[in-house]
């Protein structure tokens, strides 16, 4: 038995996969955020710690004393700072953050090759322009910072002791060479920090500690029982599903949204605002169109149209199946937007409605934005040409009437797999196995295939129709927020 818990950002998920690859069981734990001022972003270290132990006790007893490793998936990029007691100094800075713009500009005239070293260029949900405001903005929080570790990693710290992180996940903090896949001393330097006070580095399905005493008897687990490494959310998402090698894809319909690539060779496109990191697979690398608001949006607009939850509004949605007939355009920019814009003050917007608007085309315009967003990164993706059809994962890949829609947006064919909506989970328990079992190469294939969505050609031109007015709205209204 092998267990894989993912450290996201409205919970977290522990699943057990057996030797066979088939999750046994599964539990979540859910996770508050903290927006204190506009653009803000924050959670509490040590929430993340309490929702681990949570959602691991709410998986079966009797099962988890067979467990022979443990790997961890996570949110990229959240500064965790820590004193030399390792004791969080203040709350984590996260991925969806906006209020180091300036930071950025700053770190990129500093670094005039910033963006070919670290495969990306600097924008405010990176780690190391947080890191630069705190400097400025919180002296003495910076001063007393012995470590910098990400989400998953503190995770790691409480259950091993170790300071450890892998190079998937490492790759999101700007700090990283991501082509020779180490820590780079001068992208440090250029944020007044030094390689001691950054965890170790290994690649995914590296063994980094074992289970402390305390943890494994709370846990009911081994004590030592391996720990890996794991990866960042994504890549750890991209091993659960099967995106190996050159061609082979990934959607991630989570709290933001992922288009994601894989990629046998470094080759950055920051220009584009498109993310190059290292892949939790020695050797392999991958491309990111990354969009800070999807799931998320659905979440808003049944909170604002006051429908129970986001299911029950794509099942109203899938109802009244406007599709095809409402024109209204939303732009799903509640927390700004990375790919392809770079602009964290970008906002939603929701345009065309009229008296007989109701939820169901509130719902309408609000599924066909995000997987707008979605077709807009693809656009702007190296390697999106070559990509023949996408994987589905996160828990919006449970609504056909969803996939329906995207399929016609990306003109692909989408591939819904067993356990998708488990993804990261499932890549680091399969991480975990790799490393007890020590191997280098994933020993295992993509999972079964439930369905398939072909995009219809009507849909598939309607939804060029709205992609340039989406488009058009968002160059009109740019310069407005």
């Amino acid at each position: 038995m092998y267990l894989g818990i993912d450290i996201g950002t409205s919970g977290v998920k522990a699943i057990l996969m057996d030797e066979a690859g088939e999750v046994v069981a599964q539990a979540t734990a859910p996770l508050p955020i903290s927006r204190p001022h506009p653009l803000w972003s924050e959670q509490d270290p040590q929430d993340w710690w309490r929702a681990t132990n949570v959602a691991v006790s709410r998986l079966p007893h009797a099962l988890r004393d067979g467990v022979k490793a443990v790997g961890l998936a996570g949110q990229m990029h959240g500064a965790t700072l820590l004193d030399a007691s390792d004791m969080p100094l203040r709350p984590a800075i996260l991925w969806n953050d906006g209020r180091s713009t300036q930071e950025c500009e700053k770190l990129e005239r500093d670094v005039p090759d910033l963006w070919q070293v670290a495969g990306n260029m600097a924008m405010p949900g990176f780690t190391a322009p947080k890191l630069i405001w705190v400097r400025d903005h919180e002296p003495g929080v910076f001063s007393q910072t012995a470590k910098v570790l990400l989400p998953k990693d503190y995770v790691r710290l409480r259950m091993t002791g170790d300071y450890a992180s892998d190079v998937s996940d490492s790759a999101g903090t700007l700090w990283l060479d991501v082509e020779k896949r180490n820590w780079s001393s001068s992208l440090l330097a250029a944020c007044d920090l030094s390689m001691d006070q950054m965890p170790d580095l290994m690649e995914g399905s590296e063994v980094t500690g074992g289970l402390l005493a305390s943890v494994a008897n709370d846990w009911g687990v081994a004590i030592g029982t391996p720990i890996v490494a794991g990866g960042g959310d994504n890549a750890a998402g991209a091993v659960g599903v099967g995106v190996f090698g050159p061609g082979d894809a990934f959607l991630s319909l989570g709290t933001s949204g992922v288009l994601f690539a894989a990629d046998a060779g470094y080759s950055p496109n920051a220009t584009s605002g498109v993310h190059t990191f290292c892949h939790a697979l020695p050797g392999l690398w991958h491309q990111m169109s990354v969009m800070l608001s999807a799931a998320s949006c659905v979440d808003w607009a049944a909170n604002m149209v006051g429908v129970a939850d986001a299911g029950a509004l794509i099942a109203e949605t899938e109802v009244a199946d406007m599709f095809g007939t409402s024109k209204a355009i939303f732009l799903p920019y509640l927390s700004g937007e990375r790919t392809p814009h770079n602009n964290p003050h970008a906002k939603g917007v929701l345009f065309g409605l009229d008296h007989d608007s109701g939820a169901a085309q509130v719902g309408q315009a609000v599924l066909e934005g995000v997987a707008l967003g979605f077709a807009d990164g693809l656009s702007v993706l190296a390697s999106g040409a070559d990509v023949e059809s996408i994987s589905v994962i996160g828990g919006g890949s449970r609504s056909a009437y969803w996939g329906r829609i995207l399929s016609a947006a990306l003109n692909r064919p989408l591939v819904y797999r067993r356990n998708a909506d488990v993804g990261p989970a499932l890549g680091a328990a399969r991480l975990a196995q790799m490393g007890v079992e020590g191997k280098t190469k994933p020993g295992f294939f993509a999972p079964e295939i439930q369905h398939e969505i072909e995009p219809r050609a009507s849909d598939v031109a309607f939804m060029a129709e709205q992609f340039h007015r989406y488009r058009l709205l968002y160059q009109s209204t740019q310069d407005l927020f």
